[in-house]
């Protein structure tokens, strides 16, 4: 058999971003498009989306919020009615100025986010207080005019879900920004296996035309930290731009109190950079769209036929047991080449079966998170979907246990400002900062201007006060990073 050339990527100590451009080009996650900013989904990555974009809608719907779908494009006078809005986004609108051959009577913006559309809609529906709560969310593509760009994390066009709710009452609002930050953290780290600090965000930090906003913040294989969602407070700016009221209790007119969240694509980029290795993709089984792959071994061609049957009885067993697997029955390319290839794809196990297995009643199982002889384990075939079971639960929670080693390993305490800029200029990306800061903005700069670290995170819990790291004032802890 010939095998097709192998699939190498570069070494993820030697130049990390080299290496996750690699992974995501030969893993076929992505592909680069003609046009400047934006990528092309491949059914391999795009499958990744559908799992954990399945997964999080089932869990949004929990909550009571239902799906809905409003336009991409939005009259250029609706981002204006909230100047806050238009002040944080203006630099990366991209403006329809014709269509249909014509200069268009009032430009429109192509959706950078929602808050505008939905509120005009928001205060069409809502009259009385029996309106409420609304709670709606939709899954989208939106448009932002980025300069610098990087595949999954940072694009002109990326995809997301962004949920919009108002209440009565700014308790009810407030309790609903934190109820979706809880179910974002849990998503995270129960489904990706992502570990997480999550918490409020400073103002210099805060999404434009919020109160408050509040994150969920992994750190990734480079020692960067990536926000990975966000829930907003948006208080009552968004109904006073818009006018959106109701009927009290009492018949009087109130403004509503709003909410708004969401998480994006860029939760493949944390996929491939909290998981991934010199090999490729390590993906968890819950988000994996193949479980497991069957990879069936014969010499001889003698050997191929009762190979491939008992190949074929494993991959109904385990399909029928819910397990999402693949035969790869492909002829030409070695077993060696197949097994390369799918640890470059990410798939949780590997089902390795020859002549002799078959002779055995037996196959043997690959796990994909670890790289030592306890990777392999022999199942029998009477036994495999429990023993498979059993194994996906294994390597979840071992990828969760590894990163969060890893995330451990790269936080660190200061509460002194010349080791956190030493810290922060040496070499990678210098880890989670835990340290006191006094919420002066001014202090806040210093370090992000001299450091290039920014205020990731304000815990919500085990909360304490010490003095500032910059100006020795009272502060509170805070988590600083350089992040993507």
């Amino acid at each position: 058999m010939a095998d097709k050339q192998e699939k190498k990527v570069t070494p993820r100590s030697q130049d990390f971003a080299g290496w996750y451009n690699d992974v995501i080009l030969r893993a076929e996650l992505a592909d680069y498009s003609p046009v400047r900013g934006c990528i092309v989904f491949r059914p391999d990555g795009f499958a990744i989306w559908e799992a954990l974009r399945d997964e999080l809608d089932r869990r949004i719907k929990r909550t009571g919020a239902r799906n809905a779908y409003f336009p991409m494009f939005i009259p250029q006078s609706f981002i204006a009615r909230e100047a806050e809005h238009v002040e944080g986004f203006s630099p990366e609108l991209a403006v329809v100025t014709h269509g249909g051959g014509k200069e268009l009577e009032e430009p429109l913006i192509v959706r950078p986010t929602s808050e505008t559309i939905i509120n005009h809609m928001f205060a069409q529906w809502i009259h009385s207080h029996r309106d409420l709560p609304l709670m709606v969310n939709q899954w989208c593509n939106v448009v932002r005019w980025e300069m610098r760009t990087r595949m999954f994390l940072r694009t002109t066009e990326f995809l997301w879900q962004e949920g919009h709710t108002a209440h009565a009452t700014q308790t009810e609002a407030e309790a609903e920004t934190l109820k979706m930050l809880e179910v974002y953290r849990t998503f995270g780290e129960e489904f990706l296996a992502i570990p997480l600090i999550w918490g409020r965000k400073s103002a210099a930090e805060r999404f434009a035309g919020a109160v408050e906003t509040y994150t969920i913040e992994g750190l990734m294989g480079d020692g960067r930290a990536l926000q990975c969602g966000t829930s907003h407070f948006l208080g009552q700016n968004f109904a006073r731009a818009f006018n959106t009221r109701f009927l009290d209790d009492n018949n009087e007119l109130q403004f509503v109190w709003q909410t708004s969240w969401g998480v994006s694509t860029r939760l493949l980029g944390a996929l491939i950079m909290v998981h991934g290795d010199d090999q490729g993709l390590r993906l968890p089984p819950r988000v994996a769209p193949m479980q497991a792959v069957i990879v069936p071994i014969w010499r001889k061609a003698e050997e191929r036929e009762q190979v491939l049957a008992a190949a074929q009885s494993c991959l109904a067993a385990l399909q029928a047991a819910g397990i999402r697997t693949h035969l790869d029955a492909r002829e030409g390319v070695t077993p060696g080449f197949k097994f390369n290839d799918w640890e470059m794809r990410g798939v949780p196990v590997r089902v390795e079966i020859g002549p002799r297995d078959v002779a055995a009643g037996s196959v043997i199982l690959a796990r994909r998170d670890i790289a030592s002889k306890e990777a392999k384990v022999k199942a029998p075939l009477g036994d495999l979907t429990s023993a498979m079971n059993k194994l996906l639960d294994e390597i979840q929670n071992n990828l969760f246990a590894q990163a969060r080693a890893a995330m451990a390993a790269e936080t660190r305490t200061f509460d002194n400002y010349e080791a956190l800029r030493r810290q922060m200029e040496g070499e990678g990306g210098g880890g989670l900062a835990e340290l006191h800061w006094c919420g002066d903005p001014a202090c806040e700069t210093r370090i992000r201007e001299e450091t290039r670290a920014t205020c990731r995170a304000i815990p919500l819990e085990r909360q304490s006060t010490g003095p500032c790291i910059v100006c020795g004032k009272p502060g509170q802890r805070a988590f600083f990073a350089k992040a993507y």
